[in-house]
């Protein structure tokens, strides 16, 4: 039987936040260091030098990566047999671990939340409520997987409703254009296909959660549909010459996750 006490999942969530607002990925590290080496265009490598030279400054000064430090995103898997020791629900500790990390004085994060968007629009000064997805599986495991996400890729979240003779990939080779530069190209494109609308928007978040390893999906080649749909988006959409921050250039997504 596993135990969960109260004080070990808050710090945990807020060190956690803490962890990735000052470091990132070293996946993503490498995938932008192979961007910038391969890349050709002056405009697109100068602002791949920026990422990278910053993404070193805040890990070393333990700073944000970015203004903005994101809308906190929680994946979690509870086994049913994990017993708790606690006094507020699993959202509340969450959401306290959350405000912890934001409000810690050591590094503060920018607090983005808003009580009521459509009313006055007064802001939690705290960053909670966080969004929580929450599975119930067998075992006596807590995962917590977190991310921080920004406002300007989540801005550019996209849904449609294709008939099954329409192509997903064309639908979104004309969408991805439309988007400008505001979700800070190069990045990680997601695509959540099938279930209700909330289901498929769940599902590309989800899998952008997953490692960045479509150089090695290349090289092994694609054993299904989705693996050979991300191969076809990879190239197409990098195709497009949108580039780092919009500028032009060889790279605007690092992988595509399906």
């Amino acid at each position: 039987m596993t135990v969960v006490r109260q004080k070990d999942l808050i710090a945990s969530v807020a060190d956690a936040l803490q962890y990735i607002s000052y470091y990132h990925p070293p996946d993503f590290v490498r995938a932008m260091t192979e961007a910038y080496e391969r890349e050709e265009s002056p405009a697109a490598k100068a602002a791949l030098t920026q990422v990278l030279v910053n993404s070193r400054m805040c890990a070393l000064g333990h700073r944000p990566i970015c203004q903005d430090t994101g809308i906190v995103i929680v994946f979690l898997e509870v086994g049913m047999d994990v017993q708790w020791e606690s006094e507020l629900s699993v959202e509340e500790m969450i959401n306290e671990g959350v405000r912890q990390a934001y409000m810690d004085a050591s590094n503060p994060l920018r607090a983005s939340v808003l009580w009521d968007p459509e009313g006055d629009r007064t802001n939690t000064l705290d960053n909670t409520p966080a969004v929580i997805h929450t599975r119930i599986v067998p075992g006596a495991e807590l995962r917590v997987e977190i991310a921080a996400k920004g406002g300007g890729s989540e801005a550019k979240a996209k849904f449609t409703m294709l008939n099954p003779s329409d192509s997903v990939a064309d639908w979104i080779l004309d969408v991805v254009p439309t988007m400008g530069a505001g979700w800070c190209p190069p990045g990680i494109l997601g695509v959540g296909i099938g279930g209700t609308p909330e289901k498929a928007m769940l599902l590309a978040k989800e899998a952008m959660m997953e490692p960045i390893d479509i150089h090695e999906l290349k090289e092994r080649g694609a054993q299904n549909r989705a693996e050979e749909l991300r191969l076809e988006l990879y190239d197409r959409v990098n195709a497009l010459g949108i580039g780092a921050q919009g500028l032009g250039g060889l790279t605007t997504v690092l992988d595509v996750k399906v």
